[in-house]
């Protein structure tokens, strides 16, 4: 038997991740990639977004005050994704990340979208993405889906 499939409007609205110190992971998300506050309770949590969005992100030491990242092998996120509206966008984020002195872990072109891979100050994952247009998405001769993986021309995209 298959189950029902979920309804197609359904979205992932925000991510919240346990932060070992709140101020160094603003100054990641709002000072390097450009997030605003939106709500702060303390020095314990806060929440922000872009374009004024009540959060996309939050952040809280409640249970991770001054702790250590999980161990490599361990299970939790892999990695929490950024949509970029354009392309010009996410060349502006590679903009202030280079300028922020943030080493890349990868960055790939999956053929439906281009993709940059770093981490926070936790070592949470983060992947930087746009979507290409949906008509311009590679697919098998049946129709199928076929993303790939293949490197990113980082300059080329600097240049978007």
């Amino acid at each position: 038997m298959t189950a029902p499939v979920i309804h197609p409007g359904v979205r992932i609205g925000h991510v919240h991740l346990k932060v070992a110190d709140l101020d160094r992971a603003l100054n990641f998300y709002c000072g390097v990639l450009g997030f605003q506050i939106t709500q702060r309770y303390g020095r314990q949590a806060a929440f922000i977004s872009a374009g004024g969005y009540h959060h996309h992100i939050g952040l809280n030491t409640w249970e991770s005050l001054g702790g250590k990242p999980p161990a490599p092998g361990t299970t939790g996120l892999y990695h929490l994704a950024i949509l970029y509206p354009t392309r010009a966008t996410l060349a502006d984020a590679l903009r202030r990340v280079i300028k922020a002195s943030i080493e890349l872990d990868g960055a790939s072109d999956h053929g439906v979208s281009e993709a940059l891979y770093l981490r926070d100050p936790d070592q949470n994952g983060v992947e930087l993405y746009w979507d290409r247009p949906e008509p311009e998405w590679p697919r098998t001769a049946n129709g199928e889906l076929a993303m790939i993986t293949a490197p990113l021309d980082l300059d080329g995209l600097l240049s978007a």
